[in-house]
C-alpha cells in the first residue's frame, strides 16, 4: 500500500527503462494500458512507481529494476519529499552502521511494527552521538508545512519534513522522528536497508545524497574536496573543529581524520544541518554536534572555544544582522559595515577559537580591498590574527569565473612584536577547461610556503607565488590586502630567450598548418544516400551508447565537455560515487550535447582511460561495422545537429540518437573517415597556432611594459 505511494516522473520512467525521454512519450500515445497519472501537472505528470515497473516488465522492457534505481525512484517520489525521505534513510542507515542487530530484530516484523520501534531504537544510538537533545521530536508547535523542494534560500524542511525552528532560536540538527512520520518511508527503509547490505550505509547514503544534490544543482552551494582538503590542510591537526556554515559537510568531513575529535556544525537551512549531521555521522566515529538557525544572528555553539574553524561562508549578504548585532562581543576587531558581512564570519571564526586556535575562510577577493573593510583588516594585522592570504586560481570553487581568496586566521595568545603576513598567489595554476585547477600544484605551492612561514628564521620570498610581508608596510590609507599587489613579478632573466623560442615554435606550426591546408575543393552533386541513426545503430549493437557523470572510486582524470570543445586533454574532477565511472578508450568518439556547437571527438591513445565527464555522449563504434572517423565527421554536419537539437530560452540540447548517418560499405567509410582525419590534424595545428600566438603576443607586452624586453 506505501510503496504505491512513491511516484515517478517521465524522466525516471526513461532512467529505468534505459531510454530517452521522447520513448516515454510515444508509449503514453500508443499503448492504452500504460499507468494513468496520479500526480504532477499537465506538463509533468508523475506516475506509481509500482504500476510503471509492472507494465515496463510485462512489456518486456525491464526484466527487474536495478535495486540503486528503485530506492532512488522511491526517494525522489516519496509522498512527502525528497528531503524528509533522505533524512529518515540516513537515520535508519546510522542505525544500521551502528547497531545492525537491532536493525535486523526491528526489519523482521510488519511495517506498523518497524514504524512503531524505530524512534526507540534511533534514540539509543541519537544520544551519544549527537546529544540528548536530538532524542527528542520536535515539538509540534512549531510545525510550519512548507513544499518539499523549496530552494535553500526559502524556509526549507527539517528532519522531518516540517520543522523550521525560529532564527533566534538555535536547534539541534537532527531530531527522533515519530512513529506516524516515519510510517509512510518503511518501503524506502527497506530498500535503503536492502542497498546498504549490498554497498554498506555509508556508501549508500553517499549515494542517495549525491543523486539528491545532482538533482538540485541550483539550491546548494558545494565546496570541492580538493579545497576542502586543502583549507583542513592549512588549519591543521585538531580536536574540536567547527563550521558555522556548514553546507553540506565538505569541510568537517576534510578534517575528521581521528575518532577523538569533536565536530560542530551548523546552517541556517534546517535540511542540510540535519544531512551533514548524518552524513558526517555515518563518516566518522567522531562526536557530532550539529545544529539549525542562522549563526551570526542565533549562535548555536556560543561557548565553544574550538582548535580550528572551517568555514565556506555566504558571500555578498546585506542582510546579516547589521542591525540587530551592533554591540555584538564578537566584534572585537571593529563593527563590520552593512557590505561587510564576511568580515562579520571572520570574526565569528576568532571568537570561537581558542588561544592559538587556527581559521581558515574562503572569501570573495573583493574583502581584501573594499574601502568599508579597511580598519578592520587593519586591526587583524596589527594583533597578528591575519595570518596569510592566498589567491586561488579561477575555478576553485563557486562562483566559478572569480579567484577567490583563502584567509589564514590565528587567535592571537599575545600581540606579536613585529608582526608579518603571508601573501601567496597560485593564479598560475589555473585549468584551461572548466574542471578546475591544478590542484596538485596548487596544494604543494601553498603548504610548502605556509610550513615555510610558520618555521622561525626569515621566509625565502618566492618571486610571483609567495612573499612573507611586515604588516607595517599594509597599513596605508587602503590596507589592500591582494597578494597580486605586492608580490614582485616572477624572475625574467630568460624571459628574451623564452619568446625567442616560441616565436620559432610558433613558425615551426605555421608551416606544419600550411601544409595541412585542404586542398582545393571539387565540384560534386548532392549524393542521396540511405540513411541510418544513432539510435537504430546502437539498438542493432553496431555501437555502444553510455552517458557520462559519474566519478566512481578510482580518482581519474576528467575529460568535460569543454575539453571536447577546445581540444585540450582532460582536466576536469567529478565527485566520488558509487556508481561506474565510463572510461574512454582509443577509438571512442565523444559528442558534446549542450550549446549547440557542432563537435565530435576521436579519443586517442593520449585521452584514453580518463572518465566521461557531465553533458557527454560517449560512442563507441563496433570497427566490423563503423569506422570512428566516418562516425565522427559526420556527426559534426550542421544540418544534421539543426535536425537533432532541441531549443530552450536559454540553451540548446543535442539529441545524440537523432543523428544520422549514410549507409555505406566500411571500404567507403574509410575513404570519407581519412578525410576527416586530416582535416582533424589541421584544426588541432591551428588551434596550436593559436595559442602560440596568443603566447607570444602576452610576452611580448609583459616583457615591452617591465623593461625585460627592449623595444628595437
Amino acid at each position: 500500500m506505501q510503496d504505491n505511494a512513491t511516484e515517478v516522473t517521465a524522466a525516471g520512467i526513461a532512467r529505468m527503462a534505459g531510454v530517452g525521454r521522447a520513448a516515454v512519450s510515444n508509449w503514453r500515445r500508443r499503448h492504452a494500458d500504460f499507468p494513468r497519472p496520479v500526480g504532477g501537472t499537465e506538463t509533468s505528470p508523475s506516475f506509481a512507481l509500482a504500476e510503471v515497473e509492472s507494465w515496463l516488465r510485462k512489456q518486456g522492457k525491464l526484466a527487474e529494476v536495478p535495486l540503486r534505481e528503485r530506492v532512488w525512484q522511491q526517494l525522489s517520489g516519496h509522498p512527502d519529499g525528497p528531503v524528509t525521505a533522505l533524512t529518515h534513510a540516513g537515520c535508519v542507515l546510522l542505525l544500521i552502521h551502528d547497531r545492525p542487530p537491532v536493525w535486523l530484530e526491528l526489519g523482521a516484523g510488519s511495517d506498523e511494527r518497524l514504524a512503531e520501534m524505530l524512534p526507540g531504537a534511533l534514540r539509543e544510538v541519537f544520544t551519544p552521538r549527537f546529544g540528548p537533545e536530538s532524542a527528542q521530536p520536535v515539538p509540534q508547535a512549531v510545525n510550519t508545512p512548507g513544499p518539499a523542494s523549496a530552494p535553500a534560500a526559502d524556509p526549507p524542511t527539517a528532519v522531518n519534513a516540517v520543522h523550521s525552528p525560529s532564527p533566534a532560536s538555535p536547534r539541534p540538527a537532527v531530531h527522533t522522528p515519530t512513529s506516524t512520520e516515519l510510517l509512510p518511508s518503511v518501503p524506502l527503509l527497506r530498500g535503503v536497508a536492502e542497498l546498504a547490505a549490498e554497498l554498506g550505509a555509508r556508501q549508500t547514503f553517499e549515494f542517495l545524497l549525491g543523486r539528491h544534490l545532482d538533482a538540485n544543482p541550483r539550491q546548494y552551494t558545494l565546496t570541492p574536496a580538493d579545497l576542502a582538503g586543502l583549507m583542513a590542510d592549512l588549519a591543521g591537526p585538531a580536536r574540536t573543529v567547527l563550521d558555522p556554515a556548514c553546507g553540506t559537510g565538505a569541510l568537517l568531513r576534510a578534517a575528521a581524520t581521528r575518532p577523538d575529535q569533536k565536530l560542530h556544525a551548523q546552517d541556517s537551512a534546517p535540511e542540510l544541518a540535519a544531512l551533514t549531521t548524518l552524513r558526517l555521522a555515518l563518516h566518522t566515529w567522531s562526536t557530532v554536534r550539529g545544529a539549525t538557525g542562522d549563526t551570526l544572528r542565533a549562535d548555536a555553539h556560543p561557548q565553544l572555544r574550538a582548535d580550528a574553524v572551517l568555514c565556506h561562508p555566504p558571500f555578498n549578504e546585506r542582510n546579516w544582522g547589521h542591525d540587530e548585532l551592533a554591540y555584538d562581543p564578537r566584534w572585537e576587531y571593529g563593527f563590520p559595515a552593512r557590505t561587510e558581512s564576511e568580515l562579520a564570519w571572520v570574526q565569528h571564526a576568532l571568537a570561537r577559537l581558542k588561544d592559538g586556535g587556527a581559521g581558515v575562510l574562503l572569501m570573495p577577493p573583493a574583502a581584501a580591498s573594499r574601502r568599508s573593510g579597511r580598519r578592520i583588516r587593519a586591526d587583524l594585522l596589527r594583533r597578528g590574527a591575519l595570518r596569510a592570504v592566498i589567491a586561488l586560481p579561477v575555478g576553485a570553487a563557486p562562483p566559478y569565473n572569480i579567484p577567490l581568496h583563502l584567509w589564514a586566521l590565528r587567535r592571537p595568545e599575545k600581540a606579536p612584536a613585529q608582526p608579518e603576513v603571508l601573501l601567496v598567489d597560485v593564479g598560475q595554476f589555473a585549468g584551461e577547461g572548466r574542471g578546475g585547477p591544478d590542484w596538485r600544484a596548487v596544494r604543494e605551492a601553498v603548504l610548502d610556503a605556509w610550513q615555510a612561514f610558520g618555521r622561525p628564521g626569515r621566509f625565502t620570498e618566492r618571486p610571483g607565488l609567495a612573499r612573507a610581508l611586515p604588516v607595517i608596510e599594509l597599513l596605508d590609507d587602503d590596507v589592500d590586502l591582494a597578494p597580486a599587489r605586492h608580490l614582485p613579478p616572477p624572475a625574467a632573466a630568460d624571459g628574451a630567450e623564452q619568446l625567442t623560442s616560441v616565436r620559432e615554435l610558433l613558425g615551426e606550426t605555421l608551416r606544419l598548418t600550411a601544409g595541412l591546408t585542404p586542398p582545393r575543393a571539387d565540384t560534386a552533386h548532392p549524393a542521396r544516400w540511405p540513411l541510418t541513426t544513432i539510435g537504430e545503430l546502437a539498438r542493432g549493437g553496431a555501437l555502444m551508447l553510455r552517458t557520462g557523470g559519474n566519478g566512481g572510486h578510482a580518482r581519474v582524470p576528467v575529460l568535460t565537455d569543454h575539453d571536447v570543445l577546445s581540444g585540450t586533454g582532460p582536466s576536469g574532477t567529478l565527485p566520488e560515487s558509487d556508481e561506474e565511472a565510463v572510461l574512454t578508450a582509443p577509438g571512442d568518439v565523444v559528442v558534446p550535447v549542450l550549446g549547440g556547437g557542432s563537435v565530435a571527438r576521436v579519443i586517442d591513445t593520449t585521452t584514453a582511460g580518463a572518465a566521461l565527464g557531465r553533458n557527454l555522449v560517449l560512442l563507441r563504434p563496433d570497427p566490423a561495422a563503423v569506422d570512428a572517423w566516418f562516425l565522427a565527421g559526420f556527426l559534426r554536419g550542421t544540418a544534421n545537429n539543426r535536425q537533432a537539437s532541441s531549443y530552450a530560452s536559454t540553451a540548446t540540447r543535442l539529441d545524440v540518437r537523432r543523428l544520422q548517418l549514410p549507409r555505406l560499405p566500411l571500404d567507403e567509410q574509410r575513404r570519407y573517415g581519412q578525410r576527416f582525419r586530416t582535416l582533424d590534424e589541421f584544426e588541432r595545428a591551428l588551434r596550436h597556432a593559436g595559442r602560440l600566438g596568443e603566447q607570444l603576443v602576452r610576452g611580448m607586452y609583459d616583457g615591452l611594459t617591465d623593461g625585460t624586453v627592449a623595444p628595437d
